[in-house]
């Protein structure tokens, strides 16, 4: 399980914004569509207010009835209306258009991300980012750009105020210092708040992940109480966060209301004092009244979901902190060739700064070859498997292919030479047939399909089932046994068709029912190949053409499995035990 404490970087609010202004110009037409009709509803809702206080002076001035005022102010409210669900319609369209950018833009950066940067931060922090934090920031664009509209309305109507007389517009804003001593009290606390309900949702992910993944563990060592009150501490955290920063939310909620009684009162003694000297009038004052009266709802808007604002800005620094991870520099690009040999030379390897696992490591294995790891738990298989795999750089020494150092090759190239194939392996939902050729270079017939099942002898339960290669598989479809799924992943990749083969303990998983079917795949598979087994089954090892025992990091001993037995070392000790 991972414990590790790194962690992805954070954009700050000027990073956020470049990448979210990225977003809205890659679609420049919805946006100006969708900003266009924001702006027009915006003028109109304005406008109402105004040629009401037009009717009011007319209707006292006692003159004819004003029908040209009317039709302009029916004509306002249509307008209003029709400019505000059009703006809706492209600010929904817009958000939606952004997020789905982000989306791809933010999967695409994790899929790239480097292995050891992703085996350093930990599942959970990963996933937090690319789907809660990702969708909690998809969720609030339509509130952005409810925002929007509202700031539109708000600078509209202060030009408003100012069309009716300079002191009701000073009237109008009595109110903004109230707003901005609570704004100012309220942001800081409310980002730095929103921040750690973030972090802290990710740590509770985190944990969840880890005692999901980690049960037969966990379960094994009896430690499923420790790890509930890991999860119960860890949600705990997250809630008392969460409920700092709703009362903070409250808090300002209450100050916003206070300022708008503050607002409207200064408005209305304003306006009363300015009609009794005859400086304005009555219908002056009524559309004043009125607009300050409208704008409840977009300042309501504005200022109160700064909540959602925040919650959004939180999340969308998380997310964009993944696209501030620079990515790999572009290496070599070269195609292999049709035999490879692999060569391991004082390699050294720590995680981070704990103990080291690797030590000294010297092997080489000719092209068309096969070596197999083995040894004891944690003696340093499966690292020096991945490193040779290229997953991620060694602390000290050099790994080559064909004399080209594997962290020198470009990571798309090095998939062309290297493949991989796991006992954690993943069964895509969709069509068999999409399943098994999810890796391959290029359109794969039925015939080469076949013909790569039938290398790792799966042809044969492929064909009897219910609809063959188009049965649908993965998660609540057809059910595939752990040897079947197994030789799914060795049918990829032998149409992935790479010169040098790692099988990390590929059969382990299999059971002793399907063990001997997938040693024979595996054996079929690495035939011709240069190949490094990590062997959980012994008879596995017999079949290599050399094996390397490995015991605390170190290579102690090396040969075929006949000579390893004869010279009576830790091989010739495990194969007694393995044969009992």
């Amino acid at each position: 399980m991972t414990t590790s404490t790194h962690t992805l970087p954070i954009a700050t609010a000027r990073e956020s914004s470049a990448v979210l202004g990225e977003s809205v110009r890659a679609h420049p037409g919805a946006a100006w569509l969708a900003f266009g009709w924001t702006g027009l509803g915006a003028a109109a809702t304005v406008t109402v207010p105004l040629v009401l206080g037009r009717v009011v002076d007319a209707v006292r001035g006692g003159g004819a009835y004003p029908y040209e005022l009317i039709l302009v102010l029916a004509g306002a409210v249509l307008a209003g209306a029709v400019c505000s669900a059009l703006a809706l319609r492209g600010n929904e369209r817009l958000g939606s258009l952004i997020a789905a950018d982000l989306r791809e833009k933010v999967v695409e950066r994790t899929l790239g991300l480097p292995p050891a940067l992703l085996e350093n931060v930990g599942g959970g922090e990963v996933s937090s980012r690319v789907t809660e934090d990702l969708e909690d920031f998809v969720a609030a664009v339509p509130v952005v750009a409810q925002v929007l509209s509202a700031g539109v309305t708000v600078v509209l109507s202060a030009v408003g105020f100012l069309a009716l007389d300079w002191r009701l517009a000073l009237a109008f804003v009595v109110v903004f210092p109230i707003y901005g001593l609570s704004l100012r009290a309220y942001l800081p606390r409310a980002a730095l708040l929103y921040a750690t309900e973030r972090r802290l949702a990710a740590e509770r992910g985190r944990v969840m992940l880890e005692s999901l993944h980690g049960r037969s563990t966990v379960h094994a060592y009896g430690m499923a109480a420790l790890q509930t009150r890991r999860l119960e501490a860890a949600s705990q955290d997250n809630l008392s966060v969460a409920l700092r920063a709703a009362r903070s939310y409250l808090w300002f909620s209450k100050s916003m209301n206070a300022a708008e009684a503050a607002g409207l009162s200064a408005v209305l003694l304003t306006g009363w004092w300015l009609v009794r000297t005859d400086v304005v009038t009555v219908g002056a004052v009524t559309a004043a009244a009125l607009l300050f009266h409208r704008l409840f709802s977009p300042l309501g808007e504005l200022l109160l979901s700064f909540d959602d604002v925040q919650r959004a800005q939180a999340s969308l620094a998380r997310t964009a902190g993944v696209l501030l991870v620079a990515p790999p520099a572009p290496g070599i690009r070269a195609a292999p060739g049709r035999s490879v040999a692999v060569a391991v030379s004082g390699v050294r390897h720590a995680y981070g700064e704990g103990p080291v696992v690797l030590r000294g490591i010297d092997l080489v294995v000719p092209a068309g070859t096969s070596l197999a790891l083995v040894g004891g738990s944690g003696a340093g298989k499966t690292t020096l498997a991945n490193l040779v795999a290229g997953t991620f750089p060694a602390t000290a020494g050099t790994l080559t292919l064909d004399g080209t150092g594997i962290q020198d090759l470009d990571a798309g190239t090095l998939r062309d030479w290297v493949g991989v194939v796991s006992q954690e392996t993943y069964v895509f939902t969709g069509t068999l047939r999409d399943d098994v050729t999810f890796a391959a270079k290029g359109p794969c017939g039925d015939d080469q399909i076949f013909a790569a099942l039938r290398t790792v002898r799966a042809d044969t339960w492929v064909k009897a089932l219910p609809s063959g290669l188009d049965t649908l598989v993965g998660p609540g479809e057809h059910p595939l046994t752990a040897a079947q799924i197994q030789q799914l992943a060795l049918a990829r990749l032998a149409l992935r068709d790479p010169p040098v083969v790692i099988l990390d303990e590929a059969t382990a998983e299999a059971g002793s029912a399907g063990a001997r079917d997938l040693e024979e795949a595996a054996s079929a598979l690495i035939a011709g190949r240069t190949a490094i087994v990590v062997a959980h089954r012994l008879t596995q090892a017999r079949a290599c053409d050399a094996i390397a025992v490995l015991t605390d990091g170190r290579i102690a001993e090396t040969g075929t499995h006949d000579e390893l037995l004869a010279r009576g070392g830790h091989y010739a000790t495990l194969w007694a035990a393995w044969s009992r």
